[in-house]
């Protein structure tokens, strides 16, 4: 397993190189200067334009810019973030700590609702817990997430005079007077605001795995092996958690690594909704200023994220089934 690990590793990096230039490429069709700005601006001259086009490479053709950024990202430079007017590596580290606090909340939440509930649907398949289960995964599966925030901002806004409605901020991160809390209640006001955003992007996901869960649980449960298991006397916690399970949750673990990337994605416009300061909202403010350093920056997270997330699920199942260590 150790060698499929680095060989999983090994393929990545061509991955990575082949996103990085598609995206590129695009960025660079899209119509539009990044240099606009200083073109018109009167303070700025043209000697100085032109000497920011040949530092980064503008006037080259695009495989040599290609080349350029690639290089200085092997050196830990992304460049220069032109909407920001900051390197792009101190841009990105601003967010990175928010969008992973925020997609780890998510996943713990998810994972921790979605796999039980899941199990119990399939147990009492047909009951009226599976039933009403079923309905509320379609339901969470067909509200888009900016919708579902919208609803609930709405619902905390409208119900101020309830006092646990009235804890729970309506966007941002922290409250215009953080700086005057104490230590203890600077930790509150983060998780103040983390509810909102967690509990959107939770419900969006929960309701997915919780379908994938239970139809997992239910193709084993038909199985040979589990009817021989029940036939032999064990107990039902233990056909169901010692063995079903065992089996069921290899598929959900292969799902994590594209879940761990798709909350960056997924939760891009519920940032700009709730006014969360995280990297999915940075991307697409990089892309509406063609901002191509920035853009590049935050792909390269997301692709890191993927990869990370695909290596993490692999691991996961050497320790969840002893088949896979064996190979």
């Amino acid at each position: 397993m150790r060698d499929e690990l680095i060989r999983r590793a090994l393929v990545s990096v061509p991955q990575l190189l082949l996103m990085s230039f598609i995206t590129f490429m695009f960025i660079d069709l899209a119509p539009g200067d990044i240099l606009a700005k200083y073109r018109f601006d009167p303070r700025i001259s043209s000697e100085t334009v032109k000497m920011i086009e040949s530092k980064y490479h503008f006037d080259k053709p695009i495989v040599v810019q290609y080349g350029h950024w690639l290089w200085r990202a092997l050196h830990f430079d992304l460049g220069y973030s032109f909407s920001r007017e900051a390197p792009v590596v101190s841009v990105i580290a601003e967010r990175l700590f928010n969008t992973f606090l925020l997609s780890i909340l998510t996943i713990i939440f998810t994972w921790a609702v979605a796999v039980p509930l899941g199990i119990y649907a399939a147990v009492k398949q047909y009951s009226w817990g599976d039933r009403i289960l079923s309905f509320f995964s379609y339901f969470g599966m067909s509200l888009p997430g900016f919708f579902l925030a919208l609803i609930l901002m709405y619902l905390i806004y409208a119900g101020r005079s309830i006092p646990m409605l009235s804890a729970i901020p309506i966007g941002g991160m922290i409250s215009p007077n953080y700086e005057d809390l104490s230590f203890w209640g600077k930790i509150v006001d983060r998780v103040a605001h983390l509810i909102l955003p967690v509990i959107v992007l939770t419900i969006g996901a929960l309701a997915g795995l919780q379908r994938i869960s239970r139809g997992n649980m239910l193709e084993e449960l038909r199985k040979q092996y589990i009817t021989t298991a029940r036939a032999k006397g064990l107990p039902e916690h233990k056909v169901i958690y010692g063995h079903a399970l065992r089996n069921a949750i290899n598929p959900l673990i292969t799902l994590f690594g594209f879940e761990f990337s798709s909350l960056l994605s997924g939760a891009a416009l519920l940032e700009i909704i709730v006014n969360w300061p995280g990297l999915g909202s940075l991307m697409l403010a990089a892309v509406r200023s063609q901002d191509t350093f920035l853009v590049m920056g935050s792909m390269l997270m997301g692709g890191m994220m993927l990869i990370a997330g695909n290596l993490i699920a692999d691991i996961l199942l050497v320790i969840a089934d002893p088949r896979v260590r064996s190979r």
